[in-house]
């Protein structure tokens, strides 16, 4: 049997999934057009597109947000991850995936303490890198001849800089114009400290000597742009000694900490940026005044021991008199003194010319040639005598000598035994079975001692001889 009952009839109409799906978008936009969200950022990403997604959420529940690029070039801050902010927009859903979001306008950080928060662990990351180490620090120059001032081109800033300058000491002040809040003054800022740092020493822009980055007061907000890492790093990195000046005296941002020197005020910034001329006048006229007071009391004890000095010193008029003095007396001697002595030997020669007799000092010297004529033969016949004289001595002693000769006596028979222990004289040195030499008149001989020695006995020489004795 078949079942041919009738469908049942429905009171609601069927709706198609993007008709569901556009009356509900309508639905959540009407009942939320516009709506402020507090919640903690997460996974917040930005596309090639530059759109920004985000993730809003807090204990129990999630919202997915985006930011288009347009309210993403207006925001103050840049989301982070786990920033605590209040997101002000309006939620729609998204059909593609049946989801609602946020499209957020603007995000500010929920109340100062937040703010605080993320600013103190920037601090605390940035010091860790040791961008703010003092040995980091460079000095300030004394006296800088180019000044350059990152700061807006309008507003009192400039002006009460340029004035101070001015009144102080005049100095050349180059302005870079950057906008010092808002979207994009953090990249302006940094890049103006970059490009003075990269200016060439001697170009057609000059170099400044020292930075100053300022502007006035304002909230933590305000000054935000100051405490971003673009612009931390950039004042860290400058090679130019820079001067910060942001905000007031109690307003600290983190570019205060990698500066060179922190200023209170952007006037104070220029107080320290040149001294005041009118003070170093000043103290160069006092210091002259007392170089020249100290110049003048050296002259003046020089000068009293110089008086000293001169008091102990003849006077020279009376030196050169007394020299002159002395001169003209060796003057009148030397005029006076070969004339006497030419007087004096002509005298001495005319007595010497009377008592000389030349006839008899001629006589005088044949007498004394003969003299010494007769003394030299006398000479050489006693030098005769005497030669003569030694030599028969002297034949007399040789004679003597040659008599006694042991040649002599070995040519008259006689013979000498020489032993081991030299010339035997006796029959007791001569041992049985020893060699001995025996010396004659001619030569000598080698021979051998048998039995005992015993003394011969003594033979009287002829009467006829004429052989003497040795002994």
């Amino acid at each position: 049997m078949s079942d041919t009952s009738p469908e049942p009839v429905h009171n609601l109409p069927a709706f198609t999934v993007s008709e569901l799906s556009a009356s509900l978008k309508r639905t959540v936009e009407d009942a939320f057009g516009y709506v402020r969200v507090r919640g903690e950022i997460s996974q917040p990403k930005i596309a090639t597109s530059g759109h920004c997604y985000l993730r809003l959420k807090d204990e129990t529940a999630v919202l997915d947000g985006v930011i288009w690029r347009g309210s993403m070039a207006k925001l103050k801050i840049k989301p982070e991850e786990g920033m605590d902010v209040i997101a002000t927009g309006r939620i729609t859903t998204y059909p593609g995936k049946s989801s609602y979001q946020i499209v957020i306008d603007s995000v500010e950080l929920a109340g100062v303490g937040a703010l605080l928060k993320l600013l103190e662990d920037r601090r605390k990351k940035l010091a860790g890198e040791g961008l703010f180490d003092a040995d980091r620090k460079k000095a300030i120059p004394y006296l800088p001849g180019v000044i350059g001032v990152v700061t807006s081109p309008t507003g009192a800033v400039i002006r009460d800089i340029l004035h101070r300058v001015s009144d102080r000491f005049p100095r050349r002040v180059i302005v870079w114009p950057v906008r010092v809040q808002g979207e994009g003054a953090a990249d302006e800022i940094a890049a103006a400290i970059r490009g003075f740092n990269a200016l060439e020493p001697g170009g057609a822009i000059p170099r400044p000597d020292t930075l100053i980055v300022a502007r006035g007061g304002g909230s933590l907000e305000d000054l935000w742009a100051f405490n971003e890492e673009v612009v931390v790093r950039a004042a860290a990195a400058s090679t130019i000694p820079l001067i910060a000046a942001v905000g007031h005296e109690t307003d600290w941002t983190l570019i205060d900490y990698a500066a060179d020197h922190r200023a209170p005020t952007p006037t104070a910034a220029a107080e320290l940026a040149v001294p005041v001329r009118l003070d170093l006048i000043a103290d160069v006229q006092q210091r002259a005044t007392r170089l020249l007071q100290g110049i003048g009391r050296t002259f003046s004890d020089l000068k009293t021991q110089l008086d000293g000095l001169v008091r102990g010193i003849p006077r020279l008029d009376a030196v050169v008199a007394e020299k002159e003095q002395s001169l003209d007396g060796l003057v009148e001697r030397l005029k006076l003194g070969p004339r006497a002595l030419l007087q004096t030997k002509t005298q001495d020669l005319q007595v010497l010319t009377v008592g000389l007799n030349l006839t008899r000092f001629q006589r005088d010297i044949v007498r004394f040639e003969q003299d010494v004529t007769q003394f030299q033969m006398r000479l050489v016949r006693s030098v005769t005598r005497a030669f003569a004289d030694s030599g028969n001595v002297l034949g007399a002693f040789a004679a003597r000598l040659e008599s006694v000769s042991p040649q002599r006596v070995l040519e008259r028979g006689y013979a000498m035994v020489i032993g081991p222990d030299g010339p035997m004289t006796s029959v007791k040195d001569a041992v049985a079975g020893s060699h001995v030499d025996i010396t004659f008149a001619d030569g000598k001989v080698t021979a051998q001692i048998e039995g005992e020695g015993k003394p011969g006995p003594k033979r009287k020489p002829s009467l006829g001889s004429n052989q003497g004795s040795l002994f």
